[in-house]
């Protein structure tokens, strides 16, 4: 799992500004500017953070797993304490629903290192039927593909998603994806979308954002093998969300620093 850090160090210091070239953020600020992106919404959890998510079906969210705990005392959250608020712009949303149940990827480990099964799915009390709102199709990100966009909510603009239109993939290492996205609090669980055909598809989602020498990279999750788990683990059981957070060592509250010196931020 440490060669996450490696390849990001390698990356940051060995690759240098032939890599950069992605787009800025784009605030979505009005209905009009959000049209199409309706099923990226934030999701309340807890009564005091949010995540984003993203609908994948009438009734699922695709979100990171570390969204699902409370920081603090490391218990998931219970199904009453989620809200979604699809498409949310300036206090209003186009859906706002609750949620059945959740579950995260049972390899998901909370180490600050692995990131690839950090991917959970909110189950909303109530499908999404609205002709305003469309799903997200999924898939995977075809290998020669470095180009992807990502549609986000943070702690700086939790009133309004913004849109980076082209963020740029550094690297991988084993399922995890390296990429120069802006990302920030409040976007994790965001989702990450090859822009090159004629829909955007989701092909991972936002886990954490590093340091390395100054500069920022970003981490995405593998998704097609952990969402079909995801779904059949629904599928199998009709119950809430019970999988506790695995026991593991985390360095600090919100970060881990490798050998390397990278640091790792859960956003």
């Amino acid at each position: 799992m440490k060669r996450i850090f490696a390849l990001a160090a390698f990356l940051l210091f060995g690759a240098g500004p032939a890599l950069a070239g992605g787009s800025g953020l784009e605030a979505m600020v009005t209905s009009d500017d959000g049209r199409g992106w309706e099923g990226v919404g934030r999701l309340n959890i807890g009564g005091r953070s949010f995540c984003t998510g993203a609908l994948i079906s009438e009734s699922l969210v695709l979100t990171a797993a570390h969204c699902l705990y409370d920081r603090d005392t490391g218990k998931p959250y219970d199904a009453s304490e989620i809200e979604f608020l699809a498409g949310w712009i300036d206090g209003r949303a186009a859906a706002y629903r609750g949620a059945r149940r959740a579950v995260s990827h049972p390899s998901y480990s909370e180490d600050g290192q692995d990131r690839s099964m950090d991917v959970a799915l909110v189950e909303l009390d109530r499908p999404v039927r609205n002709s305003g709102i469309t799903p997200f199709a999924t898939g995977n990100l075809p290998a020669l593909t470095r180009d992807v966009g990502v549609v986000s909510y943070a702690h700086d603009r939790a009133e309004h998603p913004s849109i980076q239109n082209r963020c740029l993939v550094l690297g991988r290492a084993g399922g995890t994806l390296v990429l120069d996205c802006n990302v920030d609090f409040g976007a994790s669980g965001a989702p990450i979308f090859d822009m090159s055909g004629d829909t955007p598809r989701i092909v991972s989602v936002v886990s954490a954002k590093a340091m390395s020498g100054g500069a920022q990279v970003s981490l995405g999750t593998s998704l097609e093998d952990p969402l079909a788990d995801l779904r059949a683990i629904l599928a199998e059981s009709d119950g809430v969300f019970s999988r506790a957070r695995p026991a593991v060592t985390v360095m600090g509250r919100d970060e881990a620093v490798s050998s390397t010196g990278a640091k790792f931020i859960r956003p």
